[in-house]
């Protein structure tokens, strides 16, 4: 099974060119001993339909990449595209460079990457064969073009890769981060009972995913019996145990690769990320049994994808002190000391005495207690530049 959906492209790609490459190279001999004569190369172009698998649109283009045929499809022609310059198209750069070198001596047959076709706006892909004559000699290209919807489909899909990903959301989102905080939800005053309900309905009815919202206080579920539909379960759902009875008694997933005793313990590891810090704290939360993957979305919109062992494995430090959440609280912090600066003396040096008393100044309500030591310490060294603590150099 492919490991990534890049490698599960190349495979599709690669039999895409062994299927296709064999027929072109037969067809464009075909072609070369009627490139001459226009009439007739197009009525033979219409033989490339019953030849040449899955075609969708065929053309010859000169030896210049300047097409001399007509468009040619299973109902018809399009003779307005003769002498439609394509040899800067994409699906042409491996056979004419950018300043109109020709490339075609070591290659006779290329597939394009896919792309929206310009008329019909469907997936397609291009195939292009050199056509050469009986003396080897380069007279021009054949053209194909696939609609993506009709080639073979691939034989397996790829499987996601394991390791952590991290995805950064929306920069206004982390650009307003400290603006906001987070507000207790109905979710987050009932936890304990969600947690308890999600938990039953994972090893004894048959849910298999689960995506918990904690700030709109509803969650996603899918079952085994309807996998294909998922189900919204709000708080006044999510409050009573006996929603249990609206989903049919299930053994435990032979396919789940989550330990039924660490479905709690991820539930809970949820919460702590939660109600750990009240400006970046955890948004939703999903579990996969099936693949094993934990998703987490923060107050930043940052999203991270990691699989049930390593989230569990990882403390909370990992989360709160590293990464981008240590970085947006430094900014904030360096934010203050130059927001005080610009304050003036008088209101730095009321800063330092209220922190000296043990007392909290407003500007640094927000802050953990470790953060307004630093802040301290800061100022004390800001100050004894000046001589006795005042501005008076």
């Amino acid at each position: 099974m492919p490991t990534s959906i890049q490698e599960s492209v190349s495979r599709q790609r690669n039999g895409l060119k062994k299927l296709l490459g064999n027929s072109l190279s037969n067809f464009a001999y075909e072609v070369s001993t009627r490139i001459d004569d226009i009439v007739v190369l197009n009525d033979y172009l219409r033989q490339a339909f019953k030849l040449i698998p899955y075609c969708k649109y065929i053309y010859v283009l000169d030896a210049d990449g300047v097409q001399i045929s007509a468009t040619v499809y299973v109902d018809g022609m399009n003779s307005v595209d003769a002498g439609r310059d394509r040899s800067q198209r994409p699906y042409m750069s491996s056979f004419i460079s950018s300043s109109g070198m020709n490339k075609v001596d070591d290659l006779d047959f290329d597939l394009s990457e896919a792309y929206i076709s310009k008329n019909r706006k469907r997936p397609s892909i291009t195939a292009i064969q050199v056509i050469r004559n009986a003396e080897d000699k380069h007279v021009g290209f054949l053209g194909v073009d696939y609609d993506l919807r009709e080639l073979p489909p691939a034989d397996e899909i790829y499987e996601e890769p394991r390791q952590h990903r991290q995805i950064k959301g929306d920069p206004s989102i982390r650009g307003s981060l400290f603006l906001q905080h987070r507000v207790e939800s109905p979710m987050d005053v009932q936890l304990e009972r969600v947690m308890a309900i999600l938990e039953e309905l994972m090893l004894e009815h048959g849910v298999y995913h689960c995506q918990i919202h904690y700030s709109s206080s509803r969650v996603t579920v899918w079952q085994v019996d309807d996998p294909f539909v998922y189900r919204i379960l709000t708080m006044d759902e999510l409050s009573d145990m006996s929603i249990c009875l609206a989903y049919p008694r299930r053994p435990y997933l032979k396919r789940s690769i989550v330990p039924k005793e660490e479905i709690m313990k991820i539930f809970k590891q949820f919460s702590a990320l939660r109600f750990a810090d009240e400006t970046i704290y955890l948004r939703s939360g999903s579990l996969n049994l099936v693949n094993g993957f934990i998703g987490l979305n923060f107050s930043c919109d940052g999203t991270h994808y990691l699989t049930h062992d390593e989230f569990l494995n990882k403390g909370m430090d990992f989360w709160f002190g590293t990464s981008d959440i240590t970085d947006n609280r430094q900014r904030l912090m360096d934010d203050i000391l130059e927001s005080l600066g610009q304050s003036g003396c008088k209101d730095v040096n009321k800063v330092i005495s209220l922190l000296d008393q043990g007392e909290i100044p407003t500007e640094l309500n927000d802050l953990h207690e470790d953060e307004r030591e630093y802040i301290h310490h800061e100022l004390k060294s800001i100050m004894a530049i000046y001589e006795n603590g005042t501005c008076e150099i």
